[in-house]
């Protein structure tokens, strides 16, 4: 059975500087991917182009990561994929291009364009096309507005011959998928490859939290300073093998990529891609050797006849500050300077006119309050008080800002400051999502003088009703037992999509998977989060694994950029919940 190896050197943008080089020294790469996108990258990106035309994507792709890299992929024979094109990747190819001149390598660039919407926007707000979550219309001016883009158009560029392609703003997983379709030929209806491809391309499309990163059990993912940045071996049937460098630190086990696998996957029967819808309920990991993981059953079915697309757009400001106190109640200490602050910022702001702060947001880091009513801490010694704000105006934030470092002198004892820089206003960047039709977009690919478009050929209506969802037998209630936290017999990871957070807990062995479904209800979740949710939670199945996948829905306060929260991308959700205790028989904890 014919194999490619893939690696994927970044997660994001601000990724370690040793995972190409890492990667490339392994020596058995056929390809080497790069995500570097995220909502607020997009928005990054497009004020970049808007101050110069000529900018507007990952700059140090080309100035650091590719300049130093490009000797050994050549020498290799390593094909490079990247959607570092951000909001204008024929700059970044021309960028490209003239590195290869100065390095005197023959390697050739392919450019994907047809994300960006911008263009078409006075046409879709007349459409009348709202938020796809909330129903409001579009906003009056947008920072970026890009289409998620699927994998067909990398793998055409690699047909014709290129060596780099470079993408704006697909899904993540399409820098993988594209190699798998040039490679083995996989046509549009292939949906369970597609699915595979796709699914190889979300395991690693975050670098190393599939390698250790984040792993619920970190004590077993050693030697952190040179954890390993994954490589997939994928299948001409779809299947895969998730591997590391040899001699490279962190861990890769089932759990580890079973984690990966839910992180922000929201309906684990519906991960909706363009260019196929994924099932990942019934699928199967399976350790076949020491750092090497097995992922098979993924299942594919026809795409939808939509694109999403994400835009951003100015909101205002926002403000974070803080201070730190220590000593005896340093919680009630700092509760009381950042409320006393709050109050003589919103006095004064009425005393000059201004308008009241039109969001604000208090945390004690130190103290618990992300946990609610569930924190145990209650004599913190050390606590940072900090205060978020928004407001349209940058001179109200600016004056928070000043109250705040007049606490130095004027109130608690024990107050030593922040320490470092003094924070300063910056934009609130919102995000607004909704569905175009697929029929109007146009992918284009760039090579050698040539363009060509590849429009989606296969689409339909998406019916959630159509899902066949598993029947996961319920069992008799524990008897005999014992209390225990939850991640005694589970692990999880967290993650956000907009404003809701996506939890996957996953049964440490299949006796522990029925207590978990019969005790980890979508009614207890909402209860135990209740001091951060505002909308509903639901749960999904995942029987292939024993997991359960949890969608809390608007309890981001906003989400990304646009949240002022302590933790605006719930990545630590997961740790919150595996703290919640279950019963379990005391014979399961014994085997």
């Amino acid at each position: 059975m014919k194999t490619i190896k893939i690696g994927c050197a970044s997660g994001f943008w601000g990724d370690s500087n040793m995972s190409t080089p890492q990667l490339l020294a392994s020596g058995e790469l056929d390809y080497l991917v790069f995500d570097y996108l995220a909502e607020i990258t997009m928005s990054i990106m497009a004020r970049q182009r808007a101050k110069n035309a000529d900018y507007g994507y990952a700059h140090d792709f080309v100035s650091k990561v590719m300049r130093d890299a490009l000797p050994d992929i050549a020498a290799q024979g390593v094909k490079v994929i990247s959607n570092a094109g951000g909001v204008n990747p024929q700059s970044c190819g021309r960028a490209i291009e003239k590195l290869l001149e100065q390095l005197g390598l023959n390697l050739s660039v392919a450019v994907v364009t047809g994300d960006d919407l911008m263009e078409r926007i006075e046409q879709l707000r007349a459409e009348g096309v709202t938020e796809m979550f909330s129903g409001l219309p579009m906003p009056t001016e947008c920072m970026s507005m890009n289409a998620y883009l699927g994998a067909f158009p990398i793998a055409s560029a690699l047909d014709r011959g290129a060596d780099i392609v470079l993408t704006g703003r697909g899904v993540d997983s399409a820098v993988t998928l594209g190699a798998g379709i040039h490679e083995f030929g996989w046509q549009p209806t292939d949906y369970d490859q597609l699915a595979g491809g796709s699914l190889a391309g979300h395991i690693i499309e975050c670098g190393a939290q599939a390698t250790g990163g984040l792993f619920t059990d970190w004590e077993l993912a050693d030697d952190w300073a040179n954890i390993g940045y994954p490589i997939v071996e994928v299948s001409d049937d779809g299947g895969f093998v998730v591997g590391k460098p040899e001699g490279t630190g962190g861990i890769v086990c089932p759990g580890s990529v079973a984690e990966q696998m839910l992180y922000e996957i929201g309906d684990p029967q519906a991960y909706l891609l363009p260019d196929v819808v994924c099932d990942f309920s019934d699928v199967k990991i399976t350790q076949v050797a020491d750092q090497r993981v097995e992922v098979s059953g993924v299942k594919g079915s026809q795409p939808t006849d939509t694109l999403k697309v994400s835009a951003t757009y100015f909101d205002g400001f926002r403000l974070v500050c803080g201070v730190t106190i220590r000593g005896i109640d340093a919680a009630g200490k700092a509760r009381k300077t950042v409320e006393s602050v709050l109050a003589r910022a919103r006095r004064m702001l009425t005393e000059q006119g201004l308008s009241d702060f039109t969001e604000v947001q208090m945390d004690f880091i130190g103290a618990e309050s992300e946990y609610g009513p569930h924190a145990r801490v209650r004599d913190a010694r050390e606590v940072w008080g900090r205060l978020g704000a928004k407001h349209p105006d940058q001179d109200a934030l600016k004056l928070l800002l000043r109250e705040m470092t007049s606490t130095g002198t004027s109130m608690s004892p024990g107050t030593t400051g922040g320490g470092g820089g003094r924070a300063k206003p910056s934009p609130v960047v919102r995000l607004f999502s909704f569905l175009v039709d697929k029929k109007t977009i146009a992918p284009t690919v760039h090579f050698e003088g040539d363009r060509w478009e590849l429009p989606f050929t296969v689409g339909q209506a998406f019916d959630p009703t159509s899902i066949q969802r598993h029947q996961v037998e319920q069992p008799a209630s524990v008897g005999e037992s014992v209390e225990v936290p939850l991640i005694t017999i589970a692990h999880g990871r967290s993650g956000d999509k907009g404003n809701n957070a996506n939890i996957g807990i996953i049964a440490r062995k299949p006796e522990f998977y029925p207590i978990v479904r019969e005790q980890l209800t979508t009614a207890v979740v909402t209860d135990y989060f209740a001091h951060l949710l505002e909308g509903v939670v639901e749960r999904y199945d995942l029987p292939g694994i024993q997991a359960v996948n949890f969608v809390l829905h608007e309890v981001l306060g906003g989400g990304g950029i646009a949240s002022l929260r302590a933790d605006p991308q719930g990545k630590a959700y997961a740790q919150l919940l595996l703290d919640i205790p279950v019963r379990v028989p005391p014979s399961l904890l014994e085997t």
